[in-house]
């Protein structure tokens, strides 16, 4: 077992930010290629990258490159500050390669991360997707507000945004994917980006608990309001571990790997020719290297890891690129 999960849950969260910087200093400054990829101008140097809800606040942005990710997925940024929920926040199973988290969306808000990302954007090439998302204080009915406040804010800055509205954490944000208010919600997200020369892509992040028919009419209105992409999926509220997790918060890791699987599965059928088209990213539950080209060979243009992380350490980008050959992925570097 990795030394840190002898460590309690929540003191080994809070101490790897600091791991993470130090161990990334004896890395190479290179990103691995392998399987490169192009899309909307977008160089994807490889197609394995950092889900959202690691680097929160954008502030380990050159460590990840060192790391060998492909891009980053930050976030979840609100518009203003806020702290995680109340209570127990964080957990794992080692033995269910699981783990649970109760956060609702704690950000320094966009002001301090639009100042980390600019900062790292001067000098760098590292794609960056931006995960935005709703203040807990802010009406379903006004959430839009508050996602189109964030396109503006960070549009200079973003290589995408990644939109939020699937984390079980944040109370009332899964209605947002309703019939009667996802059509709302998304036309002006759509229409915010028509004020720019250079439009910036909007994916849209779901939950593996949707039913096949919900996903297929959520994937159709997103394709109506000329979404650009998709990332499935977000933690589950689902419990299928020997540890007894809370009821409420999600899972991720392991537990969640047959749901998201299955999203993608229907993802890729239901948009057909579209998909061309279309961003998809899988996430949740890529444990090994064979997960990560089990999903691209299912159709997912890029692979998202979190968990893997934690059970199986930092090196897993640069295990993954070293292993590419064996799936006919070969490394260039």
């Amino acid at each position: 077992m990795k030394p840190w999960l002898w460590l309690p849950p929540k003191l080994a969260h809070d101490f790897s930010p600091w791991a993470i910087d130090l161990y990334s200093l004896f890395q190479s400054e290179i990103i691995p290629t392998w399987n490169s990829f192009t899309w909307k101008n977008l160089v994807f140097k490889n197609r394995l990258g950092l889900a959202g809800g690691v680097d929160k606040n954008a502030d380990h942005l050159p460590a990840w490159s060192r790391l060998g990710c492909g891009f980053v997925e930050i976030g979840t940024v609100t518009p203003l500050p806020q702290k995680p929920n109340a209570g127990k926040i964080f957990d794992r199973s080692v033995q269910d390669q699981a783990l649970w988290n109760k956060m609702g969306f704690p950000s320094a808000g966009a002001e301090e991360v639009f100042f980390n990302l600019k900062s790292f954007k001067e000098s760098a090439t590292l794609p960056v997707l931006i995960n935005i998302g709703k203040n807990r204080t802010t009406a379903n009915e006004l959430a839009h507000v508050d996602y189109v406040q964030l396109v503006h804010h960070f549009h200079s800055v973003a290589d995408a945004f990644v939109v939020n509205i699937s984390s079980p954490n944040t109370s009332g944000l899964r209605d947002l994917a309703k019939p009667e208010s996802l059509e709302l919600f998304l036309k002006p997200l759509a229409e915010s980006q028509r004020d720019y020369d250079i439009q910036k892509p909007i994916l849209l992040k779901l939950s593996p608990d949707l039913e096949p028919d919900e996903l297929k009419r959520i994937l159709d209105s997103a394709v109506k309001h000329e979404i650009d992409g998709f990332v499935l999926t977000n933690t589950t509220l689902a419990r299928n571990t020997q540890k007894q997790f809370p009821t409420e918060g999600g899972l991720s890791g392991l537990p969640v790997q047959l749901q998201a699987k299955k999203a993608l599965k229907v993802a890729v059928a239901h948009l057909g020719s579209e998909k061309t088209k279309k961003l998809v990213i899988s996430v949740g539950g890529v444990m090994t290297a064979e997960d990560v080209f089990e999903r691209i060979s299912l159709g997912a243009d890029l692979i998202e890891v979190y968990s893997a992380l934690i059970f199986s350490g930092m090196h897993f980008f640069r295990k993954v690129a070293r292993t590419a050959h064996e799936y006919k992925q070969e490394p260039t570097n």
